[in-house]
């Protein structure tokens, strides 16, 4: 696979992967400023404008935008990370020049109709309704919450019930002219497309966005609130808990072994340590799983179990108990050739479609690195060795930094003697 790397005539830098097997462009973009650039009291900004986005643009209401959208089948999209907006199209090479017309009248003059301002806005309090009745995202929600208090990431990402009911159009076009710039504009290409009609194409959609964007700063979390314990009471037959603590950052060079160590903990699926121990021997559970999550002003690992109420003690004291024992160096030899194995294995499923690869590539760029990553990332995970994972679990997973947020009617002693009790409420 040959990435290119393109700048346009009006000086816009982007990736390509040529690709003429196929008559259609998977394109890919994102400005840095996600979520954590909701104003204080209006979070959910940066989400709503992903919904508002295709609701008309220009001279086009939203039934006429939606329409021309589905005559020419083309797939158009954006969403709101917590660093970062992304968006997306795929389209026909025949289309191609009325697919690049949309994206540009959708990023630079969405109209904010009244009617579908509204619309939208009910749209979202109904998904959030429904958010807040359902365990595992309340537990993710309040281990953020929790974990990251006094930084914009412990805000929700959809906002509130209120906070929605507080933005308005202008809000919506605030966020729009601070954070689509071409300073922090990122793109990807993948498809039916030479390295010219790409420039001209960046050009046309993206060449009239202000230079700099105006981002609020964001310091670094640094060091999580070691051992927080919190409990959100729901009549549910299940708990969920969700636990977590600090990781290592992406560019640490350490962070390939955090990355097999993860594999081994509980990101390796049936395979994991973690799922071995919580259901497989003990029944514990139908699933246990980790993740690494590095943000830009935070990494951390964050791991779920769902379990019956009366059983959720039990499940956190296996899960610290393992952690407990890979950071005092039981991890074995096999374990780490089984998950680099299936780290280099799998890597390759990454690049088996066009919007996947445009997709793997935008993150990459986003991380701050090169296209020659690709080129080097199984090296670099077969070059971890057994004492860079030992020595990653001893900096990383004790289980006294665990930050725990259950939801559910947990029966627990050791827990609950220690957890701030939260109410839940519907506001």
């Amino acid at each position: 696979m040959r990435i290119q790397p393109i700048r346009s005539r009006g000086g816009i830098d982007a990736w390509l992967v040529e690709d003429h097997a196929v008559p259609v462009l998977a394109l890919r973009f994102a400005f840095e400023g996600g979520s954590a650039q909701d104003p204080v009291g209006k979070e959910g900004v940066a989400n709503f404008l992903t919904q508002m986005l295709a609701e008309g643009a220009g001279e086009l209401t939203a039934t006429a935008f939606q329409e021309r959208v589905k005559d020419i089948a083309l797939r158009i999209g954006f969403r709101a990370g917590r660093d970062a907006f992304f968006g997306n199209i795929e389209v026909l090479t025949e289309s191609r020049a009325e697919g690049a017309a949309l994206l540009r009248l959708a990023l630079m003059g969405p109209r904010f109709d009244a009617e579908a301002v509204e619309r939208t806005r009910q749209r979202l309090k109904v998904g959030i309704a429904r958010a807040i009745r359902e365990p595992a995202r309340v537990a993710a929600a309040e281990w953020d919450t929790v974990a990251f208090a006094g930084h914009a990431y412990a805000r929700p990402a959809a906002g509130t019930l209120a906070s929605v009911d507080c933005i308005m159009a202008d809000d919506l076009e605030f966020f729009r002219r601070r954070i689509f710039a071409k300073q922090t504009l990122k793109v990807t290409a993948v498809g039916d497309i030479t390295p010219d009609e790409l420039g001209q194409l960046l050009d046309e959609v993206f060449g009239g966005l202000p230079e700099g964007a105006q981002l609020a700063p964001l310091g670094d979390v640094g060091l999580l609130p070691a051992g927080q314990r919190s409990i959100i009471e729901m009549d549910v037959p299940q708990s969920v808990a969700v636990f977590g603590m600090n990781a290592i950052a992406r560019k640490d060079p350490d962070y390939m072994a955090s990355v097999v160590l993860n594999f081994i903990a509980g990101g390796g699926s049936f395979s994991s340590r973690l799922m071995e121990e919580v259901r497989v021997k003990r029944g514990l559970t139908y699933g246990v799983s980790t993740t690494i999550a590095p943000l830009r002003c935070a990494s951390v690992l964050k791991g779920r179990v769902t379990t019956r109420n009366h059983l959720v003690g039990t499940s956190l004291e296996v899960i610290g108990a393992e952690f407990s024992k890979m950071a005092d160096g039981d991890i074995g030899n096999d374990e780490v050739a089984k998950a680099k194995r299936c780290l280099i294995g799998s890597y390759p499923l990454s690049f088996d479609a066009s919007g996947k690869i445009a997709t793997h590539l935008l993150s990459l760029g986003l991380d701050g690195f090169g296209p020659d990553y690709i080129d080097n990332r199984n090296a670099m995970v077969a070059a971890v060795t057994l004492d860079d994972v030992k020595r990653v679990a001893a900096r990383m997973l004790r289980p006294e930094s665990l930050i725990v947020t259950i939801v559910g009617k947990p029966t627990l002693s050791t827990i609950t003697d220690t957890a701030a009790r939260i109410e839940t409420s519907a506001a």
